[in-house]
C-alpha cells in the first residue's frame, strides 16, 4: 500500500477527531438548530457519494466489460442494505433522540451504546473508502486517485460535525471533556479499519468492483434512511435539516464532478 493510499483511508478518520475536538471549544449542549443542520448536511454527503462515486462508477464499469448494465448496481446495492439491516438488528446501540436501545438486548453502558451507534455509520463509509482505492490500485479500472480522495475528502467533511454531534451530548451525559473526545473519535476508527481490510482483498475485490461499489452505496443509503433522516426530521426545525441535505448533497455532488 503506497502512501496516496495510507493517507486516504486516514482522511475521514481525521474528520471525525476534529469534530470531536469541538468538545474541548463548546461549553454548553450543542444547539438544537445546527445539530439538524448537521445531520441533514452529513445525509446529503452521503447520498451524493453513493449516486456520483459509486453507482454511477459501477454501471460504468459494468457497461465497459459489456455486462448487465443494471444488474451488478442493483443486486450490490440491495446486498449491502441487507448487511447494515443485519448488523443494525444484531448489534446493541443506542440512539441520541432514541429512550429505547436497538438490537440484541445487553447490559451495556449508555455511553458505549452511544458510540456503537455511531460506530454502525461508520462502517459502510469505511468499506466506501476501501473499495474505490482499492480500484485505484488495480489499474485496471475506470477508478481514479482524483475521484478516490473527492470521496474521502466528502466524507471527512460530513464527519467532521459527525464527531461533535456525538462528543457533545457524551459530555452531557457526565463524561469528562477527554473521554468524550476520546469516545467519539474513536468511533470513527473502524472508517480506516473497514477500507484497510477491502485494499488488503484488492486482487479479490477487483473482478466483482461494481458489486462493491453498490455495496457500499446501499449500506450508505441504509444509514441516510434509517438513523440520519429520522433523528434529522424528529421535533421541531426540520426544515433545517432540509437545507443541511441540500448543501451537503450540492457539495459532495460538485467534489466529486470536479475532482473525479
Amino acid at each position: 500500500m503506497n502512501q496516496n493510499t495510507l493517507i486516504g483511508i486516514l482522511i475521514p478518520f481525521a474528520g471525525t477527531a476534529l469534530g470531536s475536538a469541538m468538545v474541548f471549544f463548546m461549553k454548553k449542549e450543542m444547539n438544537e438548530r445546527l445539530q439538524k443542520l448537521l445531520l441533514g448536511f452529513a445525509s446529503g454527503v452521503m447520498m451524493a457519494a453513493s449516486v456520483w462515486s459509486l453507482l454511477i462508477p459501477a454501471i460504468s464499469m459494468t457497461e465497459e466489460k459489456g455486462g448487465i448494465p443494471w444488474l451488478p448496481p442493483a443486486a450490490g446495492f440491495l446486498l449491502g442494505m441487507g448487511f447494515l439491516l443485519v448488523l443494525d438488528t444484531l448489534t446493541p446501540h443506542l440512539h441520541f433522540t432514541d429512550e429505547k436501545p436497538e438490537g440484541v438486548p445487553a447490559h451495556l453502558k449508555k455511553t458505549t451504546m452511544l458510540v456503537l451507534a455511531v460506530t454502525l455509520h461508520n462502517i459502510p463509509e469505511g468499506m466506501a473508502v476501501g473499495v474505490t482505492f482499492a480500484g485505484v490500485l488495480s489499474e485496471n479500472t475506470t477508478m481514479t486517485l482524483a475521484g478516490a480522495f473527492a470521496l474521502s475528502v466528502g466524507i471527512a467533511i460530513q464527519n467532521f460535525p459527525e464527531g461533535a454531534v456525538i462528543s457533545m451530548p457524551l459530555k452531557s451525559q457526565g463524561l469528562s471533556k477527554t473521554r468524550a473526545f476520546a469516545y467519539g473519535a474513536l468511533s470513527g476508527i473502524v472508517e480506516p479499519a473497514a477500507a484497510l481490510v477491502t485494499i488488503l482483498l484488492t486482487r479479490f475485490v477487483v473482478p466483482f468492483l461494481p458489486y462493491f461499489l453498490a455495496f457500499a452505496a446501499g449500506a450508505m443509503i441504509y444509514v441516510v434512511v434509517e438513523e440520519l433522516i429520522p433523528e434529522a426530521q424528529s421535533g421541531a426545525h426540520s426544515n433545517i435539516s432540509t437545507v443541511g441535505v441540500a448543501v451537503g448533497f450540492v457539495l459532495m455532488m460538485v467534489l466529486d464532478v470536479a475532482l473525479g
